[in-house]
């Protein structure tokens, strides 16, 4: 049974932090636009955007060495790290913004301070970390960052991993204390919530799409069924976003567009190791960060995080990858297979040829016992005992494979916009640092799909509204940094 078609100006597909965050912005920006939001679980913010999928370290680039890369020159690339750390303070006031607004609403803070550190041992990591202390604190963001090799010093910082270890052991820290522990599905459900509230809005659950086809004049029809009634719907909208995380890849093959063919995705999955233990827990209040082992990828960077859920807190160590031909965590072992087509297969092999040591990491990870891991945690906590802690899956991600003329294909770690020319659909892929930049991806969605009007002053006085800092760099001026800085601290209560 079909109902008769509906007519959205705006079509989400995803009930995640992306989705959540264009809408709010949308529904700053234009007031009167009508949105549909199409969620396949019956749960808002249930996949990557859930506290327990992700670290929810507020990717602020504090802490994770992997965004500061060596040049070949021994030198530390650093812009990486200025641009992730600038789009977290973009979001941070636009979560100001949410809860100046009431806008989100609940009992437990969605964000905490936290001390992000990094922590690293042996001369040559010392090394490193002096000078990546020594080129981020040239600027703004990162110019309260501390660097101590003094063991007493970091003993009181983070009693919990210098028990028990070699006092002639070489290591070095770096610490900010204006980092934070971000619970992104809380975030994502408030945004939800209120979205709801807002006319022209609809939330569906259960609804999952089948089809995106274009039509001649330029809009697009959406074949949508309802999983818990089976009936299905058709949907013409002027524009659509896919930000329905590791499921984004295979709605954007049913759209044929052109720009989407020559993409891949390779599935990672992922495991902490968690800790409730209240003894163990008080001790540690930081996220401390390590360096991936030598040819180990990005994603294998070892941290040890107190986590702030719903106002408990815990302890959690990883991450331990894992290989799943799953897409979404909730999604089906037949993702994979099914996502490989004729425009993406030669990239999707070549890529697999050079990545073998991805691959050979990925079935060291999936053979790991819980003491082979336990082995890795007891290299950060020397003391840790194997009893206070359980293995807790955590979310499933979809890393970019693309096309690329001299290589055939290339795997990339972050994400990437895919849109239509003419602005009327816009597709996220990729992973992390994901949620933590999701106000700054969602404005370049804006950018790419909607140009003329970003271009207005309308809408830059209502941007200006909800991110003050629109339009500035906060890497020039360090007053002004300060400023905007103490305003978002002092309205999300982080001191």
């Amino acid at each position: 049974m079909n109902h008769p078609s509906t007519t959205p100006d705006i079509v989400l597909i995803g009930a995640g932090i992306m989705s959540a965050t264009l809408g709010i912005l949308v529904k700053q920006l234009m007031p009167d636009a009508t949105i549909h939001i199409y969620e396949r679980l019956n749960k808002v913010g249930a996949e990557s955007s859930d506290a327990w999928n992700n670290a929810g370290t507020g990717h602020s680039a504090f802490c994770e060495l992997n965004y500061t890369p060596p040049n070949e020159d021994g030198t530390i690339n650093i812009d990486k790290a200025l641009k992730i750390g600038s789009s977290f303070e973009i979001s941070k006031q636009f979560w100001a913004f949410l809860a100046e607004n009431e806008y989100i609403k609940s009992d437990a803070p969605f964000i905490n301070d936290i001390d992000h550190m990094s922590i690293v041992w042996g001369q040559e990591n010392v090394e490193f970390l002096k000078k990546r202390y020594a080129a981020l604190t040239q600027y703004p963001l990162f110019d309260d960052m501390i660097y101590t090799e003094d063991k007493k010093l970091i003993e009181s910082w983070i009693p919990l991993i210098m028990k028990g270890r070699d006092p002639n052991e070489i290591l070095a820290v770096t610490r900010m204390e204006i980092g934070t522990d971000v619970n992104f599905g809380a975030i994502t459900r408030g945004m939800v919530k209120h979205l709801e509230t807002c006319d022209g809005v609809t939330l569906f659950l259960g609804n999952e799409i089948q089809d995106l086809t274009k039509q001649k004049d330029g809009k697009w029809e959406i074949e949508v069924k309802d999983l818990n009634t089976g009936i299905k719907n058709e949907v013409i909208t002027p524009f659509v976003f896919i930000g329905a995380g590791g499921g984004s890849l295979p709605l954007l093959e049913k759209s044929d567009l052109e720009e989407g063919r020559g993409y891949g995705g390779f599935p990672v999955s992922g495991q902490w190791l968690r800790c409730d233990n209240p003894e163990v827990i008080q001790q540690h209040e930081a996220k401390v960060y390590g360096k991936a082992a030598s040819g180990n990828p990005p994603m294998s960077v070892p941290h040890l995080d107190t986590r702030m859920m719903d106002g408990k807190r815990s302890l959690l160590f990883g991450p331990y990858a894992g290989f799943s031909t799953k897409f979404l965590k909730n999604g089906s072992y037949f993702d994979l297979p099914l996502s490989i087509e004729l425009h993406n297969i030669w990239p999707m092999l070549s890529a697999g040829v050079k990545n073998l040591d991805l691959t050979k990491y990925l079935v060291q990870q999936v053979l790991q016992k819980k003491e082979d891991r336990f082995e890795m945690l007891q290299q950060f906590y020397p003391e840790a005992k194997i009893e206070h802690w359980e293995i807790a899956v955590a979310g499933q991600r979809v890393q970019i494979i693309k096309k690329d003329e001299e290589d055939g294909g290339v795997l990339k770690f972050g994400t990437e916009i895919v849109s239509d020319p003419d602005g009327s659909l816009a597709c996220l892929l990729g992973a992390s640092p994901g949620a933590s930049t999701s106000v700054s991806i969602m404005i370049d969605v804006l950018e790419t799909c909607f140009g003329q009007q970003m271009k207005s002053r309308d809408w830059k006085e209502k941007l200006k509204h909800m991110i003050p800092s629109y339009g500035q760099s906060l890497n020039e001026d360090a007053i002004y940094c300060k400023s905007v800085r103490s305003r978002t601290t002092e309205i999300l209560h982080l001191a």
